[in-house]
């Protein structure tokens, strides 16, 4: 399993409700634009069906990038993006 790495992502959203992704930054400030988005599908995350996962270009390579969806029960908790990092050895 790879550890999932929570980031900071501008979203933005159309009239109908559709969210996209803008740009990643890191915890260090680091920012990557993100040029283009070329997949979005619902996705399982980590056995938990509730999320979604965008294939996305940054520097002419494509990424992953995950919208892990909140709890129901806390709508101020909307959700949170992730990417994924190595391979967690434990």
């Amino acid at each position: 399993m790879r550890d999932k790495i929570f980031v900071k992502v501008h979203t933005m959203f159309d009239r109908t409700g559709f969210m996209m992704p803008q740009d990643i930054i890191w915890d260090d400030g680091r920012t990557f634009r993100i040029d283009q988005v070329t997949d979005f599908r619902p996705a399982t995350l980590y056995g938990h069906p509730r999320g979604d996962c965008y294939t996305v270009i940054i520097n002419g390579e494509r990424r992953l990038l995950f919208f892990e969806r909140g709890d129901p029960r806390f709508p101020t908790c909307f959700g949170r993006w992730f990417v994924e990092g190595a391979e967690n050895a434990g």
